[in-house]
């Protein structure tokens, strides 16, 4: 140990009497490790990390599949949820929720806010084992149904229905520091939420997340959880609004519980026709593999990227050893003609190499906050976890792991010829550079490994650059240019003429702000992350269901085509008399025409449509 301690100690002597080569391959080796540790740090927080909940290998989500229709990850109905908790022996419990966006208010804190708010099975916060900081947790009880509407001679007064039960919340550890300051009197009060009112009965610990795939509809922070005050076991089999979180009893494997859906799936299509025409299955995926599937390509193919990078800046001081041995053949000779045993030299040559990885490391590591910042500010809407990436203990430990093995890389083999040093020609040599054609066999393979992995991050990189540049000229079919987007909630406007002078008034006042051209609305908003799915069919889908198909349907007010610029090729736009729930048209696009009338203009036809409706109506 103290002869290794000597050669380090030697070795910072020697680097300090060259700086300029020291520090020129220390921040080669920092640029390496640096850009390796900044990806890797994203890898670990979203693909090796494991979720932040209890026995996190044992969850899984669970989808409704609707095969027939090539729909996947579909939510799951309130009556087939009932079946899941029920008729499934393999699962510790299953678990329902959904968010949503809605107003709170009425606590003495300022002006309402828009929040986002979650409803949920009573046992969520118990299955994925998350804590309550203050207060307690749901209870069954929270989630007893609403009261049906009186029916018949059921009361007295048939206008004076049962009143609503209030809705049982627990607020996040953040809503409650941003929001009420850590006032812990919050705890018991009632609030306004959305159109009506929210017990407040706990808060969460801090840093709770719904950790789902993108594009599932789940906001993963949410501020306000509400218990899902649901007759499950009459709920409908049609309107589908639940993410399911299932969790494997000890010793299950998912193969075991997926066959064990496949049974309560093919039950379900024998009692429900709309379910056999559609193919329906449930799908078990474990929570974790189903939250990365998307972006495991990406970050994997980056990762090796980021490898390629720090492999070239191997090879780069590789190349600068070779030629440093070279300059150094007659002292290394002379060390061998004393006596000098040749692994002490290697020994030697490779502490010089460690200690010029340490300091490329630990330099990278400064060049991999600055990265990680600028990842996390640039990372896409759909990335998972972006939030948890961090120098954790585990990108640390990486960070050593791979300096030490850039030290191997670039630093054994140049230390293995210059410890072979040809003893009688250097010192005959009386001085003269000898080593100007030794080891250049070595120097020319360091140059064609390094030029070969930078040919190809080229092209990777020039392919990327290619999409990039294509998908920014692509049209989406409306021009977004100058067109600002939010979201509102007009919970308080009651029935369908309530709703829609809501809405004429708020188009009228944006309409009158300086600067703006025109307003409009819609839901969604195209591309921006929500689905709304619909059924459509021909007419003949009536006596023949299989013939229905799935699309995505957005409402929009009339002149939204003209507002957006998106052309319609055939027909006209929505008229405002034709601006009323009772009004059956529609437009459809291009594929949908060509899908149900292949033979003429689709212009007049009619067609079926599952839109605002619990069955298909005719729409024009």
């Amino acid at each position: 140990m103290e002869s290794v301690l000597r050669d380090i100690s030697f070795a910072f002597r020697s680097l300090r009497r060259q700086p300029a080569f020291a520090i020129t391959a220390a921040l080669t080796i920092a640029l390496g490790i640096g850009a390796t540790t900044a990806i890797f740090s994203v890898v670990n927080a979203v693909l090796l990390r494991p979720l932040p909940y209890n026995d996190a290998a044992r969850l899984g989500t669970v989808w409704n599949d609707m095969r027939n229709r090539n729909v996947v990850d579909f939510p799951i109905a309130p009556g087939d949820f009932f079946d899941l908790q029920n008729e499934l022996t393999q699962l510790d419990g299953v678990a329902g929720l959904n968010t949503f966006r809605p107003t709170i208010g009425g606590d003495g804190k300022g002006d309402p806010e828009q929040v986002v708010g979650a409803g949920a099975t009573t046992n969520l916060f118990t299955m994925l084992g998350h804590r309550i900081h203050l207060g307690r947790n749901f209870v069954p009880e929270d989630g007893t149904p609403q009261p049906a509407q009186p029916q018949g001679d059921a009361l007295p007064n048939l206008d004076a229905p049962p009143p609503p039960l209030p809705n049982i919340a627990i607020i996040s550890y953040e809503l409650w520091q941003r929001r009420y300051g850590g006032d812990e009197s919050i705890v018991g009060k009632s609030i306004e939420f959305g159109n009506g009112r929210a017990d407040i009965v706990g808060v969460l610990a801090p840093g709770f997340e719904l950790l789902f795939p993108p594009g599932t509809n789940v906001d993963p922070r949410p501020d306000i959880i509400v218990a899902n005050r649901v007759n499950y076991e009459t709920g409908s089999r049609n309107n589908v609004f639940l993410r399911v979180v299932a969790k494997l009893k000890p010793g299950v494997s998912f193969e075991q519980a997926q066959s064990e859906l496949d049974r309560l799936s093919a039950d379900l299509r024998s009692r429900f026709p709309i379910k056999q025409t559609a193919n329906s299955n449930f799908r078990i995926e474990p929570m974790h593999v189903d939250l990365v599937a998307d972006v495991r390509p990406q970050l994997v193919a980056l990762m090796g990227a980021v490898v390629f990078v720090l492999l070239i800046a191997c090879a780069n001081v590789a190349n600068l050893l070779l030629v440093r041995a070279s300059a150094r053949e007659r002292e290394l000779a002379v060390r061998a003609a004393v006596g000098g045993n040749r692994w002490r030299i290697i020994r030697q040559l490779v502490c010089e190499s460690v200690v010029l990885a340490a300091v490329g490391g630990a330099t990278g590591l400064l060049i991999a906050q600055f990265g990680i910042d600028a990842l996390i500010q640039l990372s896409p809407e759909g990335l998972p976890r972006a939030t948890a990436v961090s120098l954790d203990g585990t990108v640390l430990a990486f960070t050593a792991v791979a300096s030490f093995a850039a030290a191997l890389i670039f630093g054994l083999l140049p230390a293995w010829r210059a410890s072979r040093p040809d003893v009688i020609d250097v010192l005959r040599s009386s001085g003269r550079l000898v080593g100007g054609t030794s080891g250049r066999w070595l120097r020319d393979g360091a140059v064609i490994a390094e030029v070969a992995l930078a040919f190809v991050l080229l092209v990777g990189s020039g392919l990327m650059i290619r999409t990039f540049i294509a998908l920014q000229n692509a049209s989406p079919g409306y021009d977004p240019s100058n067109v600002m987007t939010f979201l509102i909630q007009n919970n308080r406007a009651q029935g369908v003429e309530g709703r829609a002078a809501f809405q004429r008034t708020m188009r009228e006042r944006l309409k009158a702000l300086p600067g703006v051209i025109d307003a409009t609305s819609a839901g969604p908003i195209p591309l921006d992350g929500t689905n709304s799915l619909a059924r459509f069919g021909p007419l003949d889908a009536a006596t023949d269901p299989s013939k229905f198909q799935q699309a995505i349907t957005y409402f929009v007010q009339p002149g939204f085509f003209a507002f957006s610029k998106t052309p319609i090729i055939a027909g006209r736009d929505f008229t405002e008399s034709e601006n009323r729930p009772e009004a059956r048209v529609i437009i459809i696009d291009e594929l949908i025409a060509a899908h149900l009338f292949p033979n003429g203009n689709a212009v007049g036809q009619r067609m079926l449509a599952r839109a605002i409706t619990p069955e298909a109506e005719t729409y024009e």
